[in-house]
């Protein structure tokens, strides 16, 4: 698996494509569940919490403590999929996720059983957030595992190209629903369907990936990830510049991510007069093209390397991301323009996302290495995108928000320029 394919058999080699998509539809169900909530707190806010002006923030604020439990997820299921396997620690991922969007989806409101209205949603919400804190590291791992080493920027594609296609489906299914029924009518019911479509989807991607294998990499390291005490030490003890260069990057990599894909559309809605077709539908071009730029990228990663993509990514987020917050508002246009630039910069990041990560720490920790300090800096800085934007929006400073990411690009582009370049190296 790890070793250097000669010409001809790169030439020859086909993608195991049943195999990717199994792995990625339950990727993609896990992040169609998160992101709908983002998108459609604006509608059951005043559903689950007292039907006044601190609705929206208290829901905001449930879903960036969810974010806080991302990291134990990580940890714990990380371990588990270093000690058991990243098949089996990715089914129980996906159990965790369909069963809080069953949950949200059937919730009774405030007005039907009060407090306990928003304690079950938290606890749904934490049961999805542990269940994302292990899905982005046990996929991560994965994907690179599976993948030849001279093609694992291709193979890590399918990470975001599930993820997108899945924001893409959040973001139509906004659509469709914010052209057919009223504002009223959102608020009242319609904004369940999303989460009840998720559950379903998160039985078919189950079904999936019963189908799996589990990788060679992990088979061949397992008795040495089990002889390993306090694995997380090990990581800071051992690894401390790994970490330090994931969480670097990481930083810009959430803030891109909350920021393009949940945190703008309330944002331009309820700020800045955006009509809310309009900005879905821009948001859902933009996510096509997004997702078809993934493959492409990864690509070329795998050609000059994964630090010059990251560089530019960086770098042109830095500049542009205050000049591109001038233009959200009303029209169609300005929306795409907005959506298309800061997703279009993300593809260089996204693409090999999964190889860079796994390419930072050996086997053994690889799952809990990713799932713990990856989902700490998402926490952190992507979890409170939303409650922060919005706050800054109640007190008429919505564009330091903008200020804030350009700060967090500069920081993920001195990250950068520590990583060595990984291209085409054996995973350890």
């Amino acid at each position: 698996m790890s070793q250097a394919a000669s010409p001809a058999t790169t030439e020859r080699h086909r993608l195991p494509v049943r195999t990717l998509v199994a792995a990625s539809i339950g990727n993609a169900v896990e992040w169609y569940d998160w992101t709908i909530y983002a998108t459609f707190s604006i509608y059951f806010a005043t559903q689950i919490f007292p039907a006044d002006r601190a609705a929206l923030i208290a829901t905001l604020a449930t879903y960036a403590l969810a974010f806080f439990f991302r990291p134990l997820g990580g940890l714990l299921l990380g371990r588990f999929a270093d000690l058991k396997g990243r098949r089996t620690a990715m089914l129980v991922t996906i159990l965790l996720m369909a069963g809080g969007s069953f949950v949200i989806g059937l919730l009774p409101t405030f007005s039907m059983i009060g407090w306990f209205a928003p304690v079950l949603l938290l606890l749904a919400r934490i049961a999805q957030g542990m269940s994302l804190g292990g899905e982005v590291s046990n996929a991560s791992a994965y994907l690179a595992e599976i993948a030849p080493r001279e093609r694992r920027g291709r193979y890590s594609s399918f990470f975001y190209i599930s993820t997108g296609t899945a924001v893409l489906f959040a973001s139509l299914t906004g659509f469709v629903l914010a052209a057919t029924l009223t504002d009223d009518q959102l608020a009242a019911w319609g904004w369940r369907i999303p989460f009840l479509l998720g559950g379903v989807l998160g039985v078919i991607g189950l079904w999936m990936r019963r189908q799996m294998s589990e990788t060679e990499q992990f088979e061949d390291n397992k008795e040495s990830a089990a002889r390993i005490r306090n694995p997380l030490l090990l990581t800071l003890r051992e690894h401390p510049k790994a970490v330090a260069q994931l969480v670097g990057f990481t930083i810009l990599h959430t803030l891109c991510y909350y920021t393009f894909f949940s945190a703008l559309t309330p944002f331009a809605t309820r700020s800045r007069g955006a009509d809310a077709t309009e900005v879905f539908l821009a948001l859902s071009i933009a996510t096509a093209i997004f997702v078809l730029l993934q493959y492409p990228m990864g690509a070329a990663a795998d050609r000059w390397g994964r630090r010059p993509q990251m560089l530019v990514w960086s770098a042109a987020t830095a500049l542009l991301v205050v000049p591109l917050s001038f233009l959200i508002g009303p029209g169609f246009w300005n929306m795409f323009v907005v959506f298309t630039v800061g997703l279009g910069l993300y593809t260089a990041m996204t693409s090999v996302a999964p190889a860079i990560m796994s390419e930072l720490f050996p086997t053994t920790v690889r799952a809990l290495g990713i799932g713990a300090w990856y989902n700490l800096t998402v926490a952190v800085f992507g979890g409170t995108a939303p409650l922060v934007i919005a706050s800054l929006q109640e007190a008429d400073l919505a564009i330091l928000f903008f200020v804030y990411v350009a700060v967090g690009a500069v920081l993920s582009f001195v990250a950068v320029l520590t990583l060595p370049e990984t291209k085409g190296s054996a995973l350890s």
